[in-house]
Protein backbone atom coordinates (compact mmCIF):
# COMPACT_ATOMS: atom_id res chain seq x y z
CA UNK A 1 0.00 0.00 0.00
CA UNK A 2 2.63 2.15 0.64
CA UNK A 3 4.27 1.86 -2.71
CA UNK A 4 1.55 2.28 -4.21
CA UNK A 5 1.27 5.40 -2.65
CA UNK A 6 4.25 5.99 -3.42
CA UNK A 7 4.09 5.59 -7.28
CA UNK A 8 1.06 7.46 -7.58
CA UNK A 9 1.65 10.35 -5.24
CA UNK A 10 3.76 12.60 -8.43
CA UNK A 11 6.43 13.86 -6.62
CA UNK A 12 10.13 13.40 -6.81
CA UNK A 13 11.50 12.75 -3.12
CA UNK A 14 15.08 14.81 -3.35
CA UNK A 15 17.25 16.16 -0.35
CA UNK A 16 15.79 19.74 -1.20
CA UNK A 17 12.22 18.06 -0.20
CA UNK A 18 13.19 16.16 2.43
CA UNK A 19 14.86 18.87 3.86
CA UNK A 20 11.76 21.41 3.66
CA UNK A 21 9.64 18.81 5.17
CA UNK A 22 11.65 18.52 8.46
CA UNK A 23 9.97 22.53 9.45
CA UNK A 24 7.46 21.97 6.93
CA UNK A 25 3.80 22.75 8.97
CA UNK A 26 1.91 21.55 6.15
CA UNK A 27 4.01 18.06 6.72
CA UNK A 28 4.35 17.96 9.83
CA UNK A 29 0.41 18.55 10.42
CA UNK A 30 -0.43 16.04 8.14
CA UNK A 31 1.92 13.46 9.80
CA UNK A 32 0.63 14.75 13.37
CA UNK A 33 -3.29 14.42 12.00
CA UNK A 34 -2.93 10.67 10.62
CA UNK A 35 -0.73 9.15 13.32
CA UNK A 36 -2.16 10.78 16.54
CA UNK A 37 -4.95 12.61 15.48
CA UNK A 38 -7.24 10.11 14.28
CA UNK A 39 -6.50 7.33 16.74
CA UNK A 40 -7.05 10.20 19.61
CA UNK A 41 -10.02 10.89 18.13
CA UNK A 42 -11.44 7.59 18.02
CA UNK A 43 -10.24 6.49 20.91
CA UNK A 44 -11.78 9.29 22.66
CA UNK A 45 -14.91 9.58 21.53
CA UNK A 46 -15.51 5.86 22.06
CA UNK A 47 -14.69 7.05 25.77
CA UNK A 48 -16.70 9.82 25.99
CA UNK A 49 -19.92 8.42 24.58
CA UNK A 50 -19.31 5.20 26.63
CA UNK A 51 -19.08 7.31 29.87
CA UNK A 52 -22.04 10.15 28.79
CA UNK A 53 -24.28 7.21 27.95
CA UNK A 54 -23.55 5.30 30.91
CA UNK A 55 -22.25 1.98 29.08
CA UNK A 56 -25.30 2.34 27.18
CA UNK A 57 -23.39 2.30 23.87
CA UNK A 58 -19.70 1.25 24.58
CA UNK A 59 -17.40 -0.89 21.95
CA UNK A 60 -18.49 -4.35 21.99
CA UNK A 61 -14.78 -4.61 21.55
CA UNK A 62 -11.72 -4.16 24.17
CA UNK A 63 -9.74 -0.64 24.47
CA UNK A 64 -6.76 -1.93 23.19
CA UNK A 65 -8.22 -2.98 19.74
CA UNK A 66 -10.35 0.21 19.60
CA UNK A 67 -6.97 1.93 19.68
CA UNK A 68 -5.33 -0.65 17.23
CA UNK A 69 -8.49 0.50 14.89
CA UNK A 70 -7.52 3.94 15.58
CA UNK A 71 -4.13 3.57 14.87
CA UNK A 72 -4.87 1.87 11.34
CA UNK A 73 -7.05 4.62 10.45
CA UNK A 74 -4.07 6.87 10.21
CA UNK A 75 -3.14 4.62 6.46
CA UNK A 76 -5.46 6.37 4.47
CA UNK A 77 -3.54 8.23 1.96
CA UNK A 78 -6.19 7.72 -1.06
CA UNK A 79 -8.98 10.44 -0.44
CA UNK A 80 -5.92 12.63 1.50
CA UNK A 81 -4.23 13.01 -1.58
CA UNK A 82 -7.41 13.77 -3.53
CA UNK A 83 -8.00 16.50 -0.94
CA UNK A 84 -3.99 17.75 -1.46
CA UNK A 85 -4.40 17.94 -5.06
CA UNK A 86 -7.59 20.19 -4.86
CA UNK A 87 -5.75 22.35 -1.80
CA UNK A 88 -2.96 22.68 -2.55
CA UNK A 89 -0.38 23.62 -5.41
CA UNK A 90 3.14 24.38 -5.40
CA UNK A 91 5.95 23.03 -2.72
CA UNK A 92 3.15 22.94 -0.70
CA UNK A 93 1.70 19.98 -2.29
CA UNK A 94 4.66 18.04 -2.67
CA UNK A 95 5.35 18.20 0.80
CA UNK A 96 1.56 17.10 2.04
CA UNK A 97 2.11 14.25 -0.44
CA UNK A 98 5.24 13.66 1.53
CA UNK A 99 3.49 13.91 4.79
CA UNK A 100 0.87 11.84 3.89
CA UNK A 101 3.16 9.02 2.53
CA UNK A 102 5.66 9.34 6.01
CA UNK A 103 1.92 9.13 8.10
CA UNK A 104 0.88 5.87 6.10
CA UNK A 105 4.25 4.29 7.37
CA UNK A 106 4.14 5.70 10.73
CA UNK A 107 0.52 4.49 11.29
CA UNK A 108 1.40 1.01 9.92
CA UNK A 109 4.42 0.89 12.38
CA UNK A 110 2.52 2.04 14.88
CA UNK A 111 -0.17 -0.65 14.63
CA UNK A 112 1.90 -3.25 14.03
CA UNK A 113 3.75 -2.69 17.61
CA UNK A 114 0.21 -2.15 19.26
CA UNK A 115 -1.05 -5.58 18.14
CA UNK A 116 2.63 -7.17 18.26
CA UNK A 117 2.25 -5.77 22.25
CA UNK A 118 -0.95 -7.47 22.72
CA UNK A 119 0.04 -10.54 21.12
CA UNK A 120 2.89 -10.84 23.81
CA UNK A 121 0.37 -10.71 26.55
CA UNK A 122 -1.16 -13.73 28.21
CA UNK A 123 -3.78 -15.43 27.12
CA UNK A 124 -6.19 -14.44 29.63
CA UNK A 125 -5.26 -10.45 29.62
CA UNK A 126 -4.99 -11.20 25.61
CA UNK A 127 -8.63 -11.70 25.82
CA UNK A 128 -9.71 -9.32 28.02
CA UNK A 129 -7.65 -6.43 25.83
CA UNK A 130 -8.92 -7.25 22.66
CA UNK A 131 -12.84 -8.39 23.89
CA UNK A 132 -13.48 -6.45 26.28
CA UNK A 133 -15.33 -7.30 29.72
CA UNK A 134 -18.73 -6.14 29.15
CA UNK A 135 -21.75 -7.99 30.28
CA UNK A 136 -24.69 -8.32 28.28
CA UNK A 137 -26.94 -5.61 28.84
CA UNK A 138 -29.55 -7.24 31.94
CA UNK A 139 -31.17 -4.09 32.72
CA UNK A 140 -34.42 -1.82 31.58
CA UNK A 141 -32.92 0.76 30.67
CA UNK A 142 -36.08 2.99 30.67
CA UNK A 143 -37.93 2.38 34.12
CA UNK A 144 -41.67 1.81 34.14
CA UNK A 145 -43.38 4.73 34.24
CA UNK A 146 -46.99 4.50 35.28
CA UNK A 147 -48.37 7.84 34.04
CA UNK A 148 -47.22 6.55 30.36
CA UNK A 149 -47.35 2.68 30.54
CA UNK A 150 -50.00 -0.33 30.36
CA UNK A 151 -50.70 -2.22 33.70
CA UNK A 152 -52.20 -4.93 34.34
CA UNK A 153 -52.73 -6.56 37.64
CA UNK A 154 -52.31 -4.55 41.32
CA UNK A 155 -50.69 -1.08 40.18
CA UNK A 156 -49.24 -0.16 43.51
CA UNK A 157 -47.03 -4.24 43.61
CA UNK A 158 -43.57 -4.04 44.47
CA UNK A 159 -42.76 -6.64 41.53
CA UNK A 160 -43.15 -5.87 37.67
CA UNK A 161 -43.08 -7.70 34.72
CA UNK A 162 -42.21 -6.28 31.50
CA UNK A 163 -42.95 -7.71 28.10
CA UNK A 164 -41.90 -6.79 25.08
CA UNK A 165 -44.16 -8.46 22.77
CA UNK A 166 -45.64 -8.26 19.17
CA UNK A 167 -48.89 -9.04 18.43
CA UNK A 168 -48.11 -11.57 15.49
CA UNK A 169 -45.20 -12.94 17.15
CA UNK A 170 -46.36 -17.22 17.61
CA UNK A 171 -44.39 -17.18 20.70
CA UNK A 172 -45.89 -14.05 22.54
CA UNK A 173 -49.27 -15.80 21.91
CA UNK A 174 -48.12 -18.84 23.73
CA UNK A 175 -46.73 -16.76 26.79
CA UNK A 176 -49.99 -14.81 26.98
CA UNK A 177 -52.02 -17.44 28.98
CA UNK A 178 -48.92 -17.89 31.46
CA UNK A 179 -48.90 -14.24 32.01
CA UNK A 180 -52.64 -14.52 33.13
CA UNK A 181 -51.90 -17.33 35.15
CA UNK A 182 -49.60 -15.57 36.71
CA UNK A 183 -50.95 -12.82 37.47
CA UNK A 184 -54.05 -14.78 39.23
CA UNK A 185 -51.27 -16.70 41.17
CA UNK A 186 -49.47 -13.83 42.96
CA UNK A 187 -51.71 -10.54 43.87
CA UNK A 188 -49.02 -8.12 44.72
CA UNK A 189 -47.04 -8.52 40.95
CA UNK A 190 -47.91 -6.19 37.98
CA UNK A 191 -47.58 -6.85 34.25
CA UNK A 192 -46.51 -4.30 31.89
CA UNK A 193 -46.72 -5.00 28.10
CA UNK A 194 -44.72 -2.78 25.35
CA UNK A 195 -44.70 -2.94 21.86
CA UNK A 196 -41.60 -5.09 19.64
CA UNK A 197 -43.09 -5.39 16.32
CA UNK A 198 -40.79 -7.16 14.50
CA UNK A 199 -41.99 -5.94 10.82
CA UNK A 200 -39.56 -7.63 9.09
CA UNK A 201 -40.82 -11.15 9.71
CA UNK A 202 -44.32 -10.03 10.74
CA UNK A 203 -45.81 -7.86 7.94
CA UNK A 204 -49.50 -7.11 10.35
CA UNK A 205 -46.99 -6.53 13.71
CA UNK A 206 -47.14 -2.95 13.38
CA UNK A 207 -50.52 -2.15 12.12
CA UNK A 208 -51.98 -4.17 15.01
CA UNK A 209 -49.83 -2.46 17.62
CA UNK A 210 -51.29 0.59 16.63
CA UNK A 211 -54.46 -0.83 16.29
CA UNK A 212 -53.82 -1.51 20.31
CA UNK A 213 -53.02 2.30 20.65
CA UNK A 214 -56.13 3.38 18.95
CA UNK A 215 -57.91 1.07 21.58
CA UNK A 216 -55.92 2.69 24.48
CA UNK A 217 -57.16 5.89 23.44
CA UNK A 218 -60.76 4.54 24.54
CA UNK A 219 -59.34 3.18 27.50
CA UNK A 220 -59.76 -0.30 25.97
CA UNK A 221 -56.18 -1.27 25.54
CA UNK A 222 -56.27 -4.34 27.41
CA UNK A 223 -59.60 -5.63 25.68
CA UNK A 224 -57.78 -4.89 22.46
CA UNK A 225 -54.54 -6.35 23.35
CA UNK A 226 -56.48 -9.60 24.19
CA UNK A 227 -58.13 -10.17 20.65
CA UNK A 228 -55.28 -9.23 18.88
CA UNK A 229 -53.48 -11.99 20.77
CA UNK A 230 -56.40 -14.28 20.15
CA UNK A 231 -56.38 -13.92 16.41
CA UNK A 232 -52.63 -13.90 15.58
CA UNK A 233 -54.32 -15.22 12.18
CA UNK A 234 -56.66 -11.71 11.68
CA UNK A 235 -54.53 -8.95 11.89
CA UNK A 236 -55.50 -7.20 8.90
CA UNK A 237 -57.64 -4.00 8.63
CA UNK A 238 -60.47 -5.20 8.43
CA UNK A 239 -59.90 -7.65 11.12
CA UNK A 240 -58.85 -4.68 13.81
CA UNK A 241 -61.99 -2.59 12.71
CA UNK A 242 -64.28 -5.48 13.79
CA UNK A 243 -62.34 -6.01 16.95
CA UNK A 244 -62.93 -2.44 17.56
CA UNK A 245 -66.87 -3.13 16.97
CA UNK A 246 -66.85 -6.13 18.92
CA UNK A 247 -65.23 -3.91 21.73
CA UNK A 248 -68.00 -1.08 21.60
CA UNK A 249 -65.58 1.55 20.78
CA UNK A 250 -66.14 4.81 18.61
CA UNK A 251 -65.47 3.68 14.97
CA UNK A 252 -64.82 6.93 13.95
CA UNK A 253 -62.23 7.97 16.63
CA UNK A 254 -60.61 4.71 16.31
CA UNK A 255 -60.47 5.21 12.34
CA UNK A 256 -58.82 8.77 12.28
CA UNK A 257 -56.53 7.52 15.23
CA UNK A 258 -55.51 4.64 12.91
CA UNK A 259 -55.64 6.87 9.82
CA UNK A 260 -53.57 9.50 11.19
CA UNK A 261 -51.34 6.76 12.88
CA UNK A 262 -51.19 8.60 15.94
CA UNK A 263 -49.66 5.75 17.93
CA UNK A 264 -46.12 5.49 15.93
CA UNK A 265 -44.38 8.18 17.99
CA UNK A 266 -45.66 5.94 21.54
CA UNK A 267 -44.70 2.65 19.92
CA UNK A 268 -41.62 4.26 18.01
CA UNK A 269 -40.79 4.84 22.00
CA UNK A 270 -40.92 1.69 23.35
CA UNK A 271 -39.02 0.08 20.06
CA UNK A 272 -36.05 2.63 21.09
CA UNK A 273 -36.19 1.63 24.68
CA UNK A 274 -36.21 -2.14 23.95
CA UNK A 275 -32.89 -1.24 21.87
CA UNK A 276 -31.27 0.35 24.83
CA UNK A 277 -32.32 -2.75 26.82
CA UNK A 278 -30.62 -4.92 24.03
CA UNK A 279 -34.10 -6.84 23.00
CA UNK A 280 -33.47 -8.48 19.66
CA UNK A 281 -36.82 -10.08 19.62
CA UNK A 282 -39.90 -11.73 21.27
CA UNK A 283 -41.03 -12.24 24.01
CA UNK A 284 -38.78 -10.78 26.14
CA UNK A 285 -39.11 -10.48 29.95
CA UNK A 286 -38.04 -8.04 32.55
CA UNK A 287 -38.80 -9.08 36.21
CA UNK A 288 -38.09 -5.87 38.40
CA UNK A 289 -36.06 -4.46 35.70
CA UNK A 290 -33.66 -7.82 35.21
CA UNK A 291 -33.77 -9.68 32.15
CA UNK A 292 -35.31 -12.81 32.46
CA UNK A 293 -33.00 -15.81 30.60
CA UNK A 294 -34.86 -18.70 29.72
CA UNK A 295 -37.66 -20.38 29.62
CA UNK A 296 -41.09 -18.44 29.86
CA UNK A 297 -43.42 -21.00 30.86
CA UNK A 298 -45.19 -20.76 34.76
CA UNK A 299 -42.60 -22.29 36.72
CA UNK A 300 -39.47 -20.39 35.35
CA UNK A 301 -41.52 -17.45 35.40
CA UNK A 302 -42.87 -18.23 39.13
CA UNK A 303 -39.21 -18.48 40.18
CA UNK A 304 -37.95 -15.13 39.11
CA UNK A 305 -41.16 -13.18 40.93
CA UNK A 306 -40.37 -15.79 44.10
CA UNK A 307 -36.72 -14.54 43.39
CA UNK A 308 -37.87 -10.54 43.01
CA UNK A 309 -39.97 -10.59 46.56
CA UNK A 310 -36.42 -12.34 48.03
CA UNK A 311 -34.48 -9.61 46.70
CA UNK A 312 -36.74 -6.73 48.48
CA UNK A 313 -37.09 -8.95 51.65
CA UNK A 314 -41.01 -9.26 50.97
CA UNK A 315 -43.39 -11.69 51.37
CA UNK A 316 -45.39 -12.65 47.77
CA UNK A 317 -49.17 -13.21 48.20
CA UNK A 318 -49.78 -16.61 46.53
CA UNK A 319 -52.36 -18.17 46.58
CA UNK A 320 -53.39 -21.23 44.22
CA UNK A 321 -54.61 -20.35 40.76
CA UNK A 322 -57.92 -20.24 40.43
CA UNK A 323 -58.98 -21.04 36.60
CA UNK A 324 -60.59 -17.88 34.67
CA UNK A 325 -59.07 -15.05 36.85
CA UNK A 326 -57.38 -12.24 35.94
CA UNK A 327 -57.85 -9.07 37.18
CA UNK A 328 -57.37 -6.87 34.05
CA UNK A 329 -56.27 -3.55 35.55
CA UNK A 330 -57.05 -0.05 33.55
CA UNK A 331 -55.12 0.82 30.67
CA UNK A 332 -52.90 4.13 32.19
Amino acid sequence: MPLFALANAGIVIDGDLLARAVTSPVTLGVVLAYVVGKPAGIVVTSWLVARLSGDRFRPPVGWLAVAGVGTVSGIGFTVALLIATHALHGPALDEAKLGIIVATLAASLVTWVVFRSVGRLAPARRARALLGVAEGIVDLMLPVDPDRDYMRGDLDAPVTIVEYGDFECPYCGQAEPVVRELLADFANVRYVWRHLPLTDVHPHAQLAAEAAEAAGEQHAFWEMHDLLLAHQDALNPADVLGYAEQLGLDLDGFREHMAKRMGVDRIAEDVDSADLSGVTGTPTFFVNGRRHHGAYDIAALSAAVKSAFASAKLRPEYHPREPGRLDGGPAS
